[in-house]
């Protein structure tokens, strides 16, 4: 069963972030048990400042949504609570958010797409950071619960032996801004 995110659905997922040192054995795992391959897209993330949670809109081929999420930092599985609205590509959405709330950082990155069931999987290399792969395992109706998709997400992250010194408590956006005020602190 493919996931398909519904205008302006509440959800959650558990997920794990991690860097990836070996895109294509996760591939092959993938492709052995029969994924769903949605595709490869280039994507901008662009992230508004706001005070609780996280706001971004996503622009690519595959995905166009303006994205309001909340989850705690840490490198292990967990929950993030979202909303998603998908959008059309090009919608002016952007630039009323940007004058409204100012853009707080904006995140580039290649992404490969696979499902198997409600579990989503992107290879990502980022601009500025390098390769990760994520596992998102997603409840969209409340059906199968939170213990259900952290035994989901652990599963895959023991499938594809990730190590727990590669695992990633931020998001890309914070990664990202960490290093925007390293650089800016080092010049």
């Amino acid at each position: 069963m493919a996931v398909r995110p519904l205008y302006g659905m509440s959800h959650i997922n558990v997920e794990i972030k991690a860097h990836c040192t070996n895109p294509q054995r996760i591939r092959d795992l993938l492709r052995e048990r029969h994924a769903e391959f949605r595709g490869t897209d280039r994507q901008i993330d662009t992230y508004f400042s706001i005070v609780y949670g996280r706001l971004k809109l996503r622009e690519g081929r595959i995905e166009n949504a303006l994205i309001h999420y909340q989850r705690d930092n840490q490198p292990h599985p967990k929950q993030s609570d979202v909303i998603l609205c998908p959008l059309a590509p090009g919608s002016p959405v952007k630039d009323v958010l940007a004058a409204a709330l100012g853009v707080l950082v904006v995140v580039a990155k290649q992404r490969e797409i696979y499902f198997i069931e409600n579990v989503k999987f992107h290879l990502d290399l980022v601009d500025g950071l390098g390769s990760f792969v994520e596992i998102e395992a997603i409840d969209l109706d409340g059906t199968r619960g939170k213990a259900a998709l952290l035994a989901q997400c652990q599963s895959f992250l023991q499938l594809f032996e990730i190590p727990p010194h590669d695992l990633v408590a931020e998001s890309y956006s914070d990664l990202l801004l960490a290093r925007q005020r390293l650089a800016s602190r080092d010049s």
